[in-house]
């Protein structure tokens, strides 16, 4: 199934992509999730979207100053939700406790992955999230062993 490729004409059709991404994460078993594009290519509005798919009913937002969010799955499950746009040091993501979260097992969704990539673990998966137009994306899904 991976890699997998996405079209996303519109804000209507993330429901679906989001089910795919779901299914993927299901087939790979790999907790950690990073998504990768640039300044509004739209990581958090596709993560809100697998929120959903995942039975979250929380607000969804981007953690960007709080550098990760806590929601419950429709299992009650924890799902860590990170944004390390603003961390200033692997140091101050590993004194947050980044580490523990990773690999805690649960469901980590990680935006700007590259700011703490040594720390993510292996495999994982890596959502790459690109601008075609106003509302259309293309969202590449790969397995990073």
């Amino acid at each position: 199934m991976l890699p997998l490729f996405l079209a996303v004409p519109s804000l209507q059709a993330l429901p679906a992509a989001a089910r795919q991404v779901r299914a993927a994460i299901d087939e790979s078993a790999c907790t950690v999730v990073a998504f990768e594009g640039e300044m509004g290519a739209g990581k958090t509005t596709f993560i809100r979207a697998l929120a959903a798919e995942l039975g979250v009913t929380d607000d969804v937002s981007s953690p960007t100053f709080s550098l990760v969010n806590e929601y419950r799955d429709g299992r009650q499950r924890p799902v860590y939700h990170f944004d390390f746009y603003r961390i200033n040091s692997l140091a101050e993501a590993e004194q947050m406790g980044a580490v523990e979260y990773l690999d805690s097992g649960y469901l980590c969704l990680v935006e700007w992955p590259a700011r703490v990539a040594e720390l993510l673990p292996a495999p994982r998966l890596e959502v790459r999230i690109s601008a075609v137009s106003a509302e259309a994306r293309e969202i590449y899904l790969t397995l990073i062993p």
